[in-house]
């Protein structure tokens, strides 16, 4: 086993590793997700490749499983059934949903406070059944006429809260009001991502609960590179992380380009990795985090998308298109990702059409399309 030592200050990473009986590759500094992952597999001699990252754990047999359904010499990578780490309670509040005009989602109650054992979990909430946090204009300036922050609930649909200790045996509050959680239950992370019709990938199964909906090995879209495997020989093919990432998309880029070559990518449920979600990028809130996100998707659309799908969503984000600080980098980030697509579609077996109609729209909830 390899460890990838992006730059951890004073070594830290490698120590531990060797500690740990594995070999550690120090880099002189952090180069990202995708260099990382370049950089591990430039360094290792394998017939088979296994990535996990580091706020990963994986289950046992995990490689196996993954070894045996890479004989077929069609599929280029599968990966494992992701779960969330620790234990979340699920609550149905049951409140009749209503809706507002212009606005096709059902909404059910209001939530300012949410405490489990005295503590602020607003933020933390999860699922189909709350929705993100709102904040009053002003914030606490509005001298308490309105609260500077809340979440709207989906009406009965459930939603989760994270436990510190996956015991469940700690008090939840809402709006002060004492709730009994249904039940308690562990969260999918990813079983495969799903495309939508203007180009955003998501998570297959994201905060619902890891249940026999996802026991079945089936072929996705794309993979999270959370925890999957594949043939040194199809990584030579297709070819390493886009290493300009740093971070996010990169395995949905990388994916993306093996489709375009008439590969397939294989979920396989009957292992399991525990993953605790954005644990070393500052959380998935973040505005580093959406930057990178928002950035590389749209660098992945022009690498590989249909060319129109592509030209649209670059005009979009330059002309504005979010807070998250893409806009002002269109103008200098898109014109070598169309030069990248010239040399990239040398080695399409598939159009980009084809990809696109044959998944786009396909395994995605009813509440993302």
């Amino acid at each position: 086993m390899l460890v990838v030592d992006n730059g951890s200050p004073g070594g830290q990473a490698s120590r531990i590793a060797e500690s740990c009986g594995a070999r550690a590759l120090r880099l002189g500094r952090n180069v990202g997700f995708a260099g990382g992952v370049n950089a591990g597999v430039g360094a290792t001699t394998g017939d088979v490749v296994a990535l996990l990252n580091d706020d990963a754990v994986a289950g046992a047999g995990w490689i196996e499983a993954s070894v045996a359904r890479l004989e077929d010499d069609t599929v280029a990578a599968v990966a494992p059934r992701v779960v969330l780490a620790g234990r979340y309670l699920e609550i149905r509040l049951g409140d009749d949903p209503f809706w507002v005009p212009g606005d096709a989602r059902p909404f059910g109650r209001r939530i300012e406070q949410a405490e489990l054992g005295g503590l602020d979990v607003l933020a933390e909430l999860v699922g189909a059944g709350i929705y993100g946090l709102e904040t009053a204009d002003g914030g606490l300036a509005t001298g308490g006429s309105q609260p500077p922050r809340w979440r709207w609930t989906a009406g009965r649909l459930p939603f989760y809260v994270p436990l510190p200790d996956g015991s469940g045996k700690v008090e939840l509050r809402l709006n002060g009001e004492l709730v009994r959680p249904m039940r308690v239950v562990d969260l999918t992370n990813s079983v495969g991502s799903y495309l939508r019709g203007d180009g955003y990938v998501g998570d297959i199964g994201a905060d619902r609960p890891d249940d026999e909906h996802f026991d079945v090995a089936e072929e996705r879209f794309a993979l999270s590179g959370t925890a999957f495997v594949t043939r040194r020989e199809t990584l030579q093919r297709v070819g390493g992380f886009e290493t300009r990432f740093f971070a996010y998309y990169e395995d949905t880029d990388w994916c993306w380009r093996a489709r375009l070559m008439g590969l397939r990518l294989l979920y396989e449920p009957s292992v399991q990795v525990r993953h605790v979600r954005g644990g070393t990028s500052g959380g998935v809130l973040s505005r580093r985090v959406r930057f990178y996100a928002e950035r590389n998707r749209l660098l992945t659309l022009v690498r590989n998308a249909p060319l129109a799908l592509a030209v649209r969503e670059t005009w979009r984000k330059r002309i504005g298109g979010g807070d998250d600080g893409v806009a002002a980098v269109v103008s200098r980030i898109a014109p070598r990702a169309f030069g990248e697509r010239v040399v990239l579609r040398r080695r399409w077996l598939l159009s980009a059409r084809e990809v696109f109609d044959r998944w786009a729209g396909v395994d995605v909830p009813v509440a993302n399309l």
